[in-house]
C-alpha cells in the first residue's frame, strides 16, 4: 500500500511537471535557419514519413503539424504500398494519408507530397517514389512494375536506407545487379545517403560516381518527439532542396537535378557547389581589419547566423603572427578569432589568407569543405 501511494504521488508530480503553463498549449513553430543560396531558397524537406495507414503510429496530420513546428517547408507522405499491419482498424486507401495530411499542410503553408514505398526484399529493396499523381497503380504483384507505373506518373525514384540491418546482414551498403538496370533505364533519381540516424559512407560515394541526388530523411513511424528530443538539440536527418520556389513542382526540378544537401547530426553532407555558399552566406566577418601592437594581441569578430556549428581547423604558421590552429563558430552567435604578435618591431601592413578546412561539411565521406577567411592586419611596433 505504501509503495502505491508513492507511486500515485509520483505520478501527480510527472503530470504536473508535464502542464503547460496556464492549461494551455501554445503552436510554436522554429526555424532551421540555413540561408538562401544566390538563385534559389533552401528548403527544408523530408521526403520519407509514414503514418497509421501502413506501419507508422500517428494520424497523417500529425505529420503536417510537426513539420510545421520544426521548421520544415515539405514532407512526403511515404506509406508502404505492400505492408499494412492496421488494416484490421484501418481499411487500406493508399491515397487516403496524402489526403488527409494535405489538407492540414495547405492551411500550415506545409508543402505535402503525394509519395508511396514500394516495399520488396533485397534487392532491390525498398523504393521510395514521390509525386505521384495516383498511389493504387503501383500495387502490382512486380516490383519493376510498380517502378515503372510511377515513372510512368512523373515519380521521382529513389532507394531507401541501402545499409539497414533488415536487408543487410552486416550494415554494408551494396549495389546489386537490379540498381545498375534501375539505373541504365532511368528509373533511380537518388538513395538516401542518411536515414534516421544511419549514414551512409559508401552510399555517399555512389551518389558522386553515379551522379544521384543525395537525401537524407527521417522515415518516422512514431511522432517525431518519441524519436528526437528537441530539448537536447536532437533534430530528424532533412534534405535540403535548392529550389527556386516552394512549390511541389521547383522542388521537383530541383532533386531531379541534383541540387541537395542533408542536414545530419551538425553535419551538412553534399557537393562543394552548394556548401560553399551556405558558409558563405552564414559567415560574415565583422571587423576584417585590425591592428596588432609588438606582441600584443588582436582579436577578429566573426558572426555566424546559420544554426550550425562550424567546426574549423588551420594548421597553417605565419612569420608575423598566430592564429588559433582550432575554432568553432558558434551557430547564432558572434566568436573571436585572436590574432597574436610574434615580433616586437614588426610594421607595416598585410593580408593574411587563413585557409579553414570546415571539419562537419563534408563532400566525400573523407574530403572537408575548405574555406579562406582574410585578414588584414596592421602592425605597429611595441612602445
Amino acid at each position: 500500500m505504501k509503495k502505491q501511494t508513492y507511486f500515485l504521488w509520483f505520478l501527480v508530480l510527472v503530470l504536473m511537471s508535464a502542464m503547460p503553463v496556464g492549461g494551455q498549449i501554445i503552436p510554436a513553430r522554429s526555424p532551421i535557419n540555413i540561408p538562401d543560396i544566390p538563385g534559389y531558397l533552401t528548403l527544408k524537406c523530408d521526403f520519407h514519413t509514414h503514418t497509421v495507414f501502413s506501419d507508422g503510429n500517428v494520424w497523417p496530420s500529425v505529420r503536417a503539424e510537426e513539420a510545421w513546428r520544426e521548421g520544415l517547408d515539405a514532407i512526403a507522405i511515404t506509406d508502404h504500398i505492400e505492408y499494412q499491419p492496421h488494416k484490421n482498424d484501418i481499411p487500406t486507401n493508399h491515397s487516403r494519408s496524402f489526403e488527409i495530411a494535405k489538407q492540414h499542410g495547405d492551411a500550415l503553408g506545409i508543402t505535402i507530397i503525394r509519395g508511396s514505398e514500394i516495399t520488396r526484399k533485397m534487392p532491390p529493396g525498398h523504393i521510395n517514389a514521390i509525386f505521384l499523381k495516383s498511389n493504387p497503380p503501383l500495387d502490382t504483384e512486380d516490383w519493376r512494375d510498380a517502378v515503372r507505373i510511377a515513372a510512368e506518373q512523373g515519380a521521382f525514384i529513389f532507394w531507401n536506407h541501402p545499409g539497414w540491418t533488415g536487408q543487410q546482414v552486416d550494415s554494408l551498403a551494396r549495389w546489386y545487379p537490379e540498381h545498375s538496370e534501375l539505373l541504365e533505364k532511368g528509373l533511380i533519381h537518388g538513395i538516401e545517403v542518411v536515414n534516421d540516424t544511419s549514414y551512409y559512407p559508401e552510399v555517399h560515394r555512389w551518389c558522386l560516381e553515379k551522379n544521384l541526388t543525395m537525401l537524407g530523411n527521417s522515415d518516422i513511424h512514431d511522432p517525431i518527439g518519441m524519436r528526437f528530443d528537441a530539448t537536447l538539440g536532437q533534430r530528424r536527418a532533412v534534405t535540403l532542396v535548392f529550389a527556386k520556389e516552394n512549390t511541389p513542382e521547383a522542388i521537383q526540378e530541383a532533386l531531379k537535378a541534383r541540387r541537395t544537401a542533408v542536414l545530419f547530426k551538425g553535419n551538412l553532407i553534399g557537393r562543394a557547389e552548394y556548401l560553399e555558399p551556405i558558409f558563405k552566406a552564414s559567415v560574415k566577418v565583422l571587423n576584417p581589419a585590425v591592428t596588432v601592437r609588438g606582441r600584443g594581441s588582436a582579436y577578429i569578430q566573426i558572426k555566424n547566423t546559420s544554426d550550425i556549428n562550424y567546426e574549423l581547423e588551420n594548421s597553417a604558421q605565419f612569420e608575423e603572427v598566430d592564429f588559433p590552429d582550432r575554432l568553432t563558430l558558434v551557430a547564432g552567435k558572434t566568436v573571436l578569432l585572436r590574432a597574436r604578435g610574434k615580433q616586437l618591431e614588426t610594421t607595416g601592413k598585410k593580408t593574411f589568407e587563413l585557409n579553414y578546412t570546415v571539419k562537419n561539411l563534408k563532400l566525400t565521406p573523407e574530403e572537408r569543405l575548405k574555406v579562406v577567411i582574410p585578414v588584414e592586419i596592421t602592425f605597429v611596433p611595441a612602445q
